[in-house]
């Protein structure tokens, strides 16, 4: 697949250093993967951040798969700014937890059938149960930890697949969760495949979301780092970001 192949998509896109962003607002990007799963074909599903963008233009391989996947959404703030800021403006910001929240709503209506894979062993356990508990008429057919290593990727495929799932929700780390769900797309044959960060923390418990004013003020970034302050290395790429981005304006649109 070549990059032009790569960036063609069915829905207006802002293309970030050659990664195609969706512009399409939540709804529109419901309705997107509705289809999919009615459909039944793959979609691998990027909950896109200023991080996982400048972990991609680090790393060929990675980049190659954000190119290839078949739906980036603007997650992260620092996305949306960028946007906003080269002239490419999105509709709005997709949160991945709201996504997967109204995909549930959807999924009741239809009984989909939900495999969550990530976390720890309570962790994961907890957050089924309260999805569950939210949503009560979709179907949670199966769930493990995301701690395995490359020697057991073969019988977690296999797990998966044997419970037919129509959405997938992955929540590991970021260089074993998109990449993760990019090699072995084909293999999982799942509709909608959809990396969720830190979401199976916050359905558990384990973690709060932000509160409402720090989600107006796009300070949830900020409310998480103060809940886990080991996470203050990661956010320092955050003010590369909008340097780059300030420093490359007239470059943000053409592939690296």
């Amino acid at each position: 697949m070549n990059d032009n192949q790569s960036l063609a998509k069915p829905y207006p896109t802002v293309p970030m250093y050659g990664v195609p962003i969706s512009k399409m607002n939540m709804k529109e990007t419901v309705r997107f993967l509705t289809s999919a799963i009615e459909e039944h074909v793959p979609h691998q599903v990027v909950t896109i951040n200023p991080i996982i963008l400048m972990a991609a233009l680090d790393n060929a391989q990675f980049y190659k798969d954000l190119q290839a996947s078949e739906l980036i959404v603007p997650d992260g703030t620092g996305v949306v700014w960028a946007a906003n800021y080269i002239g490419q403006p999105v509709q709005e910001r997709v949160p991945g937890i709201e996504l997967v929240n109204e995909l549930m709503k959807v999924g009741e209506l239809k009984r989909w059938r939900v495999y969550m894979l990530g976390a720890s062993d309570e962790v994961i356990e907890a957050a089924a149960a309260k999805l569950q508990s939210n949503h009560p008429a979709i179907r949670i057919v199966g769930y493990r930890n995301g701690f395995f290593s490359e020697e057991e990727d073969q019988s977690v495929i296999a797990a998966i697949r044997a419970t037919e799932p129509d959405i997938l929700l992955v929540g590991r780390s970021t260089d074993k969760q998109d990449p993760w769900i990019a090699k072995y797309k084909q293999e999982l044959g799942v509709p909608v495949m959809m990396g969720v960060g830190g979401t199976f923390d916050i359905l558990s418990g384990k973690l709060k979301r932000a509160p409402k004013l720090f989600q107006r003020l796009r300070l949830e970034w900020l409310y998480r780092l103060l809940q886990e302050p080991k996470r203050f290395p990661r956010m320092l790429v955050l003010p590369k970001f909008a340097l780059k981005v300030i420093r490359e304006r007239d470059k943000v649109l053409k592939p690296r």
